[in-house]
């Protein structure tokens, strides 16, 4: 084998790409049953400001009741749930700080819960949509 006479250093950091670039095709946090492969962001294209920092997730890998909710959400309802559009609070403090009533959330059916389940999309007034699917416990940034 070609690497067998390299020096160490050198295994070192060839360890240390493939570490990188195995993190940085995974996933962080939102998974579970029913969850798509969540897609991080790569060579596609730049995640916005507002996601700067953020665990992404490309819209198309979302579950398809998630996918679901952007389009009711495009189309501006009507909704399944009475507290669908309501003010998020954000009192987990997980989302970027914003005055109170910026953030709205909506449900994301959750499959053999016999409620609302812990999945949801949040927007922001300025464009954002997150998504999380343990009950605002982490989100990931939704590109569309």
């Amino acid at each position: 084998m070609i690497l067998r006479n390299a020096p160490r250093s050198f295994l070192r950091l060839l360890g240390a790409l493939f570490l990188g670039a195995a993190l940085v095709g995974g996933t962080v946090g939102c998974g579970g049953p029913n969850a798509a492969p969540a897609a991080v962001t790569g060579s596609a294209a730049p995640a916005p400001s507002w996601a700067k920092g953020m665990a992404t997730v490309r819209a198309d890998a979302l579950p398809r009741q998630a996918r679901d909710v952007l389009v009711l959400i495009d189309k501006g309802g009507p909704y399944p749930y009475r507290q669908d559009g309501t003010v998020f609070g954000n009192f987990e403090k997980a989302l970027p700080k914003q005055k109170r009533g910026y953030y709205h959330e909506f449900t994301v059916k959750t499959p053999g819960e016999p409620d609302r389940g812990a999945r949801r999309i949040v927007t922001g007034q300025g464009g954002e949509f997150y998504y999380t699917d343990d009950h605002y416990d982490t989100f990931k940034a939704v590109l569309r």
